[in-house]
């Protein structure tokens, strides 16, 4: 949800989860003109008529990433960072706005039709998927993060036969 505040999106999480089908794209990507008209009229969800529509969009085209790698999982770790060298202090995390691998995916995404995949937005969703660890040197977080990441089996290409 590209310009808005994150605490807004998350408070109204549960409302988005109800309106999108518990997340399930292969459910959203099945809307039809009636359901977006539904979103549209939506109070307890951000009701805005590009970002919907790249929504149906972006899950009607998912199907595809899931033929050709097999899993969604596989697509977004193919794009997987190399560990940053050296602590992350404020100063540096300011300065980043994405890295280069989520440049390089929010093209990939571009190119195969998806909408609203900016690279700032996928840095924002590789982090959420953990393939990147942003929290600061000294962060109670930080070293737990980078643990389950050295444990994690990333997920392996393996199209659909």
């Amino acid at each position: 949800m590209s310009g808005l505040s994150w605490l807004t999106i998350l408070r109204k999480r549960e409302n988005f989860r109800r309106a999108f089908a518990g997340f399930d794209p292969r459910a959203i990507a099945a809307f039809t003109e009636k359901d977006e008209a539904r979103l549209l009229a939506d109070a307890g969800i951000v009701r805005n008529r590009a970002k919907i529509a790249a929504t149906l969009n972006n899950a009607r085209r998912y199907s595809d990433l899931v033929d050709e790698f097999g899993c969604l999982a596989a697509y977004a770790w193919s794009f997987e960072p190399r560990p940053r060298e050296g602590p992350l202090d404020h100063e540096a995390l300011m300065s980043v706005k994405f890295s280069p691998e989520a440049k390089a995916m929010s093209k990939d995404l571009l190119r195969r039709g998806w909408a609203f995949v900016g690279p700032t937005t996928v840095h924002s969703f590789m982090q959420a998927m953990g393939l990147v660890n942003d929290h600061l040197s000294g962060c109670f977080a930080a070293a737990e993060v980078e643990e389950l990441r050295s444990t994690f089996r990333r997920p392996a290409r393996s199209p659909r036969a």
